[in-house]
């Protein structure tokens, strides 16, 4: 099996910017066949991903939190700033108003086996591979980790 995360990644990932339009995203993880995208900034840097989870907010919408009336004030039972955050992402039109923020990033030089766990761990299914100054070199997922074991099984 390889050893690092440089060794079993998809260097020089598809990217979009914040400003792309969320259908142009949705069309390029369509014909690529891939569930999520790093998105960069003007400076390439990465500034969040978005992935097929953040995508079904616009095909489920979302459902107001639950509240009761007590003596004329409005008592939310759950959290309204989640409401309105999945509200934002219902509606959005581009990456960036859609796309997860702070996204958990490995470097190249990780071992493998590192990655892996942050993957089981986290319950998550890609990690955006970043340099030092925080620039995309390259996507691993959990079906290049798949990839590898199979490879060295050979």
């Amino acid at each position: 099996m390889p050893k690092t995360v440089a060794e079993a990644m998809t260097s020089l990932p598809v990217v979009v910017k914040p400003q792309t339009p969320l259908n142009e995203a949705i069309k390029i993880m369509a014909e690529r066949r891939i569930s999520g995208l790093p998105v960069v900034g003007d400076d390439d840097r990465l500034v969040g991903i978005i992935s097929e989870t953040d995508l079904m907010w616009q095909e489920t919408g979302v459902t107001p939190p639950a509240y009761i009336m007590f003596l004329d004030s409005v008592i939310f039972l759950q959290n309204p700033a989640t409401y309105e955050r999945d509200l934002h992402k219902a509606l959005g039109q581009t990456v960036g108003e859609v796309m997860s923020t702070d996204p958990i990033t490995i470097s190249a030089d990780k071992p493998l086996k590192n990655a892996a766990q942050l993957l089981h761990d986290r319950d998550i299914r890609r990690l955006p591979v970043v340099d030092a100054n925080n620039l995309v070199v390259g996507i691993l997922t959990r079906g290049d980790i798949i990839r590898a074991m199979a490879a060295s099984s050979d």
